[in-house]
């Protein structure tokens, strides 16, 4: 077996070794869940990601024997640091064989290329924001996959322990199965907030009755994210991206926002499970790819909730509730029969009461690992 050797992804070619890799290694893994590859793409673009205009990156392929097995993205997000004052490098995207040298090789050479940049300690998986798949996954692994959320094998965070990494921070997933009917302390809160005529629950039935509100609601995020781990606020651009980007999958029945004298104070989206989908069509969204994507959102019975917030000043106030029955209620119409809550940060009190409140149980867990430089 010849030595690893790696290279910058320089080309096209490169990154196109780079993108497809990771099936390689997941091909005897049939929970697998590939990315949308169209996404990749973009994703991976200097000129459509307007991430990379205030972050400096680096990619990596390690080769044995003229073959491509593993890779790795170092990430400096410059505006991370100048908002929280953290001088942290971070990894993503890191996939390879079981192979620990391998695995050195390639986190060694972000280490050191972070530890050039002035860097104190190298964090991750965490990509550009807290909007990319974030974490190794620790537990669960018997459960099927879902968009957004990282899909490593279980060797993957075991060999990251043994380069003397150890736990940032976790993030769980929650299974929620919808009930017949409202828990009794969801009942007493919507009783009061719905007497309360301050608020005012808004729901959709199309897009274009979405989209007046989408940048709103894409401030308010930024606003309310500011605490969330990784987080980085979006500039005017980058929310319409984001828009852009989701609006082929968003399902007006499950996004509700609560808007206070004429300004959203609240808002929460779902989506359904399409990933059986994207599994059958390999990531693949042409020829037919899309086709088997739609058809699996049309007939999930699983739900994702994506996002939610409510405004600071807001919180308190039943709001989070509100949003919750009206989600629950659109899920019972839709027959839907449970909820994935996915990434929820453990620190994040609040969001886990809400989630324990409905019996949600958790599956899944996922690590953000620290190491100094």
């Amino acid at each position: 077996m010849g030595d690893v050797l790696v290279k910058e992804v320089v080309t096209r070619k490169d990154l196109r070794e780079f993108i497809y890799l990771p099936e390689k290694v997941h091909k005897d893994d049939q929970n697998w869940l590939p990315p949308i590859y169209m996404d990749e793409w973009e994703l991976f673009d200097k000129k459509k990601n307007k991430s990379f205009q205030y972050a400096d990156t680096v990619l990596y392929l390690a080769w044995r024997d003229k073959q491509p097995v593993g890779r790795i993205m170092g990430i400096i997000n410059r505006r991370y640091i100048e908002i929280n004052k953290e001088y942290h490098g971070r990894f993503c995207f890191m996939e390879c064989y079981e192979d620990p040298e391998v695995f050195h090789a390639l986190i060694s050479r972000v280490e050191e290329w972070a530890r050039q940049k002035g860097m104190v300690k190298l964090v991750g998986p965490l990509g550009f924001s807290d909007k990319d798949p974030q974490g190794f996954q620790i537990e669960g692994f018997e459960y099927p996959k879902f968009i957004v959320a990282a899909t490593n094998l279980p060797y993957m965070p075991q060999m990251l322990e043994r380069e003397g990494y150890e736990k940032k921070v976790d993030l769980v997933n929650y299974k929620v199965r919808i009930p017949e009917e409202l828990p009794v302390i969801y009942k007493k809160v919507l009783s009061r907030v719905s007497n309360n005529k301050e608020f005012k629950i808004l729901e959709f039935t199309a897009k274009k009755e979405l989209r007046p509100y989408i940048l709103p609601a894409l401030e308010l995020m930024n606003e309310s994210f500011m605490e969330i781990y990784g987080f980085v606020p979006l500039t005017d651009k980058e929310k319409k991206d984001l828009a852009d980007r989701y609006m082929m999958i968003i399902d007006p029945r499950f996004v509700k926002l609560v808007v206070a004298k004429g300004e959203v104070v609240g808002f929460a989206v779902g989506i359904p499970d399409m990933s059986p989908g994207i599994q059958a069509a390999r990531g693949r969204m042409f020829p037919f790819g899309f086709l088997k994507i739609i058809s699996e959102a049309k007939r999930t019975k699983n739900l994702l909730m994506m996002l939610g917030g409510v405004r600071k000043s807001f919180r308190g106030q039943g709001i989070d509730v509100l949003m919750a029955v009206k989600i629950l209620e659109s899920s019972i119409k839709s027959q839907m029969e449970t909820i994935d809550v996915h990434l929820v940060l453990e620190t994040n009190t609040r969001m886990r009461a809400e989630c324990e409140r409905v019996d949600g149980r958790i599956l899944k867990k996922w690590r953000i690992f620290q190491k100094s430089l």
